[in-house]
């Protein structure tokens, strides 16, 4: 078993149980004026906001931004690549960067392939590609506590082998299928990788659809395996899962991934071996690879029907960590794509444990709880059926990124909305304050405590916003 530090890397912080809906008649009572009449950059500054940094990727930018609550630029990094989805600001100062590397034989959305360690200064520390005809990073490549990075990886699998593993034939619209694969590399240099350990779902699937085929059993018997005939909204394409994000606690040395094909999260073992990780035995849960959570939509795994369902393609699932309220619950940006109403929402869950940190799970039923302890929603103003984010803050906030729109908002725990913001870097360029956003989409929003370690011994100079001819009132 491997060893690591505890070190809880997720800047995720507090939550207060049982909120109201939104109000999104609520105004900032304080003293602190922005002009009305702004359409881009930060539009509401309260002082009730967490005073903290932003960092954030535009879509379809090469750009990369840290920003206070005034919309000033703190920092900028530029890349060779347009943002290949995740960014994450490192304890010394450095940015760990997804860079877009178009893949014509994964045809997968969020795709990735380049991955950058950039130092605070903007110079290129080690760079990787990992993109061939056979797999492609995509969506995520989060930072360990050891050093170390995750990444989320697809790989092609042949018509063959996905019908030897007992998948439907009719079902395989385009002749092959995509596994989903997570990978521990060890950066060397300043171009090279090792891997260390390695996961993959196409070790841990079932069917019921051909007994002469690997894999056959019954279903709602096995939650701990994927079945590989579960189409969800897929359409048949090869990427049937689409995962779309990682998270990694170290103080129970598990790992969070999310599928948005089958709305559904897993959660896995990571204190297995490599060798462990492709069986059912080893690790601290004693279930190598296998899942031992799931939540989201249990008629993937036979335990329940649509009126079951809880997430609609949902992203960034990660826990909130142990040092603050609601410490250990898992905060989920639940996109609700399909669902009718076709609204957003923030979920908080609690996944119940036993004294020795195992999931509970009973025979024959769905993974608890049956719904949300805490959600947030504003049904007709909020909604982004893709991307996007949610992150709990240090101060009992809430940091929203509405990743379709390029808008990132803070509530207080009474779900009044504190601090606004609308990405102004569009597919077009540098918008102008008073412009409409046209494609500004985010994939993710993080916000950093001012004493966090990056920060600490530099001169944190606010700069312009990044907007043309920015306004930004009174606020500073």
């Amino acid at each position: 078993m491997k060893y690591y530090p505890i070190i809880l890397i997720l800047l995720v912080f507090g939550c207060e149980k049982d909120n109201p809906t939104s109000n999104p008649d609520d105004e900032p009572d304080e003293n602190i004026i922005i002009p009305d009449s702004n359409t881009i950059g930060t539009l509401i500054n309260s002082s009730t906001s967490w005073d903290s940094f932003t960092l954030f990727t535009p879509s379809q930018s090469s750009d990369t931004y840290l920003i206070d609550n005034c919309g000033q630029m703190i920092n900028k990094w530029t890349s060779d690549y347009l943002s290949g989805k995740s960014v994450y600001l490192l304890e010394d100062g450095s940015i760990l960067r997804s860079g877009e590397i178009i893949n014509e034989n994964i045809r997968i959305g969020g795709i990735g392939g380049a991955i950058e360690l950039i130092d605070w200064d903007d110079n290129l520390l080690w760079s990787y590609v990992y993109s061939s005809d056979q797999y492609s990073h995509h969506h995520d490549a989060i930072p360990l506590p050891n050093g170390n990075f995750l990444l989320l990886v697809a790989t092609r699998k042949t018509s063959e082998e996905a019908i030897e593993n007992g998948r439907d034939p009719s079902t395989l619209t385009e002749g092959e299928l995509y596994n989903e694969q997570i990978i521990e590399v060890t950066p060397i240099g300043q171009n090279q990788i090792e891997i260390v350990w390695e996961w993959n779902v196409w070790d841990h699937l079932i069917q019921d659809f051909d007994p002469t085929k690997a894999n056959y059993g019954i279903i709602s018997d096995n939650p701990q395996l994927m079945d590989i005939n579960f189409i969800g909204r897929s359409n048949n394409k090869a990427d049937w899962l689409h995962a779309n994000g990682l998270a990694y606690n170290s103080m129970k040395d598990e790992i969070i991934i999310s599928f948005q094909g089958t709305s559904e999260l897993f959660i896995i073992d990571h204190s297995t071996t490599t060798l462990e990780a492709a069986s059912h035995t080893g690790g601290f849960h004693n279930k190598g690879g296998d899942i031992i959570y799931r939540w989201g939509n249990p008629q993937v795994y036979d335990q329940g029907s649509s009126g079951n369902r809880t997430l609609y393609g949902q992203h960034y699932p990660h826990w909130i960590p142990d040092s603050y309220p609601d410490g250990g619950k898992i905060i989920i940006f639940n996109n609700g794509l399909d669902r009718e109403g076709n609204y957003s929402e923030v979920n908080i869950i609690s996944p119940p444990t036993d004294g020795f940190g195992n999931y509970l799970y009973q025979t024959g039923t769905a993974f608890l709880p049956e719904e949300a302890e805490w959600q947030y929603n504003d049904i007709g103003n909020f909604s982004s059926e893709i991307i996007s984010s949610a992150q709990r803050l240090a101060n009992g906030n809430t940091l929203i990124c509405e990743g379709q729109k390029g808008r990132f908002f803070e509530i207080s725990s009474n779900n009044r909305i504190v601090w606004e913001y609308i990405n102004p870097d569009s597919g077009s360029g540098i918008l102008t304050q008073g412009e409409q956003g046209l494609d500004n989409a985010v994939f993710r929003a993080l916000k950093y405590s001012q004493d966090y370690q990056a920060f600490n011994n530099r001169e944190l100079i606010p700069e312009n916003p990044i907007e043309l001819e920015p306004n930004i009132g009174n606020c500073q």
